[in-house]
């Protein structure tokens, strides 16, 4: 009896442990279960989110960049990214749900893109990949194609393309943006924060099954796009610039072109542009060379054109007066050097006065002037017209240009310098210094943009002329203005005159140094010409540069850059409705009865209805030169010209159908009561 009760204690005791062990069992579960359910949850939930999401980041529309009569000069399109999953591709071809191969598909898709087709192959075949780029920057007509194939895995997400409407149109100023949507160069690089915009961000659910990107959105901070820019430049002023550079580099076959124009009242660049150029818009086709904005970044010996600062100094200091007189027999020796004139090998001067010294460009007066300055006045004045440091322009790329260390000058130093060797500058320092001259002694830091906007038009930033010192007094402005008329009206600068304008304008000629001897070239040159006009009442000031020019007329700044410097004056000034000539009228004329002498434009009839791209070229007949640019840029239409007053003939004609970016050709011509 004994014995059962023993045995009876014992299953009693194991089924005890069975039990509390499943227990425990139990409990461990449901805790388990609690911890993920209850404690657990949100960040549980929040992972499967995750592994079920794409998050993406939306990128901001990119701001426009308007000239200064509203045309546009860059703006972002809306573009496709080519996407697409190797590993669902290669499903669907094993599986022969898809009858074609990858090769098929890589010469599909890089017929229709201009791909390399072994290039979209291999990226095809990185099976281990789940998505893989295609193609960036995809126009929309593109896409349709793509998308028409229905291959397996080819997807598009949305991008921004930056395009340029005018082309090569003040490119090196207006400068590039990348893939990414930034500006790396020019005004797009120094207003890339203003443009940018702000990017959203997107999280979308993914059907792992499919791989494919679905609709359902989980979060969404929406982008903000970018605010917009007018610039100074102005779009007819800019086209003279660009016609007489293409003249120029075809004429001269120059290792390069630059001009630049400016109102030297404020500071505003209203043009500016160099050749060798690009297309912005394609981008990927240029070099860094051609890139480069010369009229910012060129660092170069100025040569005669930087006597303009020398005779303001001595004139400043009273070290000279415009009368006073200088032995010029052709050459001057200062140790260890021999300064001679560029027509030295012609005749001697003389006792020219200093304005005949400067009417010459005679290199042994100015460099007399200069050594009767001494280096600490010059070197004051060399800085004080913002020589050595950078002008502060808003648009990357700028450079500060080179001077000889004071502490280092001799006296062969200085009296180079003072006809303009030696010392490197910029063009838009030089410009600006001139600019300084013209309007009675003020240096304005310049500006290429005028105003900030935001994308629906309200005003964030109005820019206004930033006046950075007093160089020289009005006084010796005037008398420097004076000598350089009479530069114009009888010597080196006689080629840009203008009838009925007082031009006031310097040339230039300067030696190049030979790198492979250290020493001046006698062969290679950089011909220049500044003018600003009217001399009395400046509204534009010019600079042209011509570097290494190879040409038939010769290497004279005066020969190469003087007619070119007009032709731009001359027709900005009739923009501005000023008239350049005693005949040009610069009002309309009412007759005794009050009907206007005057022809005005017609309505047009159009010889078609235009389509995507194209435009009706409108009447232009009796307009002003600047009725004419205003007009042709709203249609996005250049225009080259002959002769002054108003329109009388066009080609082509009124009602024409053309694609924009089409130049009209304009004849004026004075018209009488």
């Amino acid at each position: 009896m004994k014995k059962n009760r023993k045995r009876t204690l014992s299953y009693f005791s194991r089924d005890r442990w069975v039990l509390l062990a499943l227990l425990m069992m139990i409990t461990l579960v449901f805790g388990r279960l609690v911890m993920l359910q209850v404690v657990q949850a949100a960040d549980l939930k929040s992972r499967g989110i995750e592994r079920r999401t794409s998050d993406q980041s939306l990128r901001a529309d990119r701001g426009a960049i308007f000239d200064a009569q509203g045309n546009v000069l860059a703006q972002s399109i809306p573009v496709k990214e080519i996407i697409a999953d190797p590993k669902m591709l290669t499903e669907q071809i094993a599986k022969k749900q898809f009858k074609r191969s990858k090769e098929d598909v890589a010469k599909d898709l890089g017929t229709i893109l201009g791909i390399n087709t072994q290039d979209i192959l291999d990226k095809l075949n990185k099976n281990s990949l789940s998505w893989i780029n295609v193609a960036h920057q995809v126009d929309i007509h593109k896409t349709e194609e793509i998308m028409a194939l229905k291959i397996p895995g080819v997807a598009l997400t949305d991008e921004e393309k930056r395009v340029y409407p005018m082309g090569k149109f003040a490119s090196s100023a207006l400068g590039i943006v990348n893939q990414d949507g930034h500006g790396v160069e020019g005004i797009e690089s120094y207003y890339d924060k203003v443009l940018f915009g702000k990017p959203g961000f997107q999280s979308q659910e993914q059907d792992t099954r499919a791989r494919s990107i679905l609709d359902a959105l989980h979060q969404n901070d929406p982008s903000s796009p970018g605010n917009n820019l007018t610039l100074t430049l102005d779009s007819t002023i800019q086209y003279f610039v660009e016609q007489q550079l293409d003249d120029l580099q075809q004429s001269t076959n120059a290792k390069s072109v630059t001009i630049l124009a400016m109102d030297p009242m404020t500071g505003r660049v209203l043009g500016m542009g160099s050749r060798p150029t690009f297309d912005p818009t394609d981008y990927s086709k240029s070099t860094a060379d051609s890139r480069r904005n010369l009229a910012i970044g060129m660092s170069y010996e100025p040569g005669s054109t930087f006597k303009i600062v020398t005779g303001s100094a001595a004139l400043e200091e009273g070290v000279i007066r415009p009368n006073d007189t200088f032995a010029d027999p052709g050459y001057l020796r200062i140790p260890p050097r021999l300064i001679t004139n560029w027509d030295s090998d012609q005749k001697p001067h003389g006792n020219p006065t200093f304005t005949q010294g400067m009417e010459l460009s005679s290199n042994v007066v100015l460099a007399q002037v200069g050594m009767k300055m001494g280096k600490n006045i010059f070197y004051t004045y060399l800085k004080a017209f913002g020589f050595g440091a950078k002008t502060g322009i808003d648009i990357s790329g700028e450079e500060s240009g080179i001077i000889v260390p004071q502490d280092k000058v001799r006296d062969i130093d200085l009296a180079t310098m003072s006809f303009g060797q030696s010392n490197s500058v910029t063009p838009i320092q030089l410009l600006s210094a001139i600019s300084a001259v013209a309007n009675g002694g003020t240096l304005y830091r310049p500006y290429i943009v005028d105003k900030i906007t935001t994308p629906d038009g309200q005003l964030i930033q109005q820019q206004k002329p930033i006046p950075v010192r007093q160089v020289i007094s009005k006084a010796t402005a005037s008398q420097m203005t004076n000598v350089l008329e009479q530069v114009v009206s009888d010597g080196t600068g006689h080629l840009a005159q203008i009838p009925g304008i007082k031009v006031a304008g310097k040339t230039g000629t300067a030696q190049k140094v030979d790198p492979k001897t250290g020493a001046y070239s006698t062969t290679d040159f950089i011909a220049s010409f500044a003018a600003f006009a009217p001399a009395d009442d400046p509204k534009i000031a010019v600079l042209v540069i011509i570097d290494s020019p190879k040409s038939a007329e010769g290497h004279q700044g005066g020969t190469l850059g003087g007619p070119r410097a007009k032709a731009i004056l001359e027709g900005a000034l009739q923009y501005y409705g000023l008239p350049v000539a005693k005949e040009t009228q610069s009002t309309v004329s009412i007759s005794p009865s009050d009907s206007a002498v005057r022809p005005s434009p017609k309505p047009v009839t159009p010889e078609r209805t235009p389509v995507g791209g194209e435009v009706v070229i409108p009447d232009l007949t009796g307009l002003t030169m600047r009725q004419v640019g205003d007009t042709l840029a709203k249609s996005e239409l250049h225009f080259n010209f002959t002769g002054s007053g108003l329109v009388n003939q066009q080609s082509p004609e009124a009602g024409k159908v053309v694609t924009k970016g089409t130049t009209i050709e304009v004849k004026f011509s004075s018209l009488t009561p």
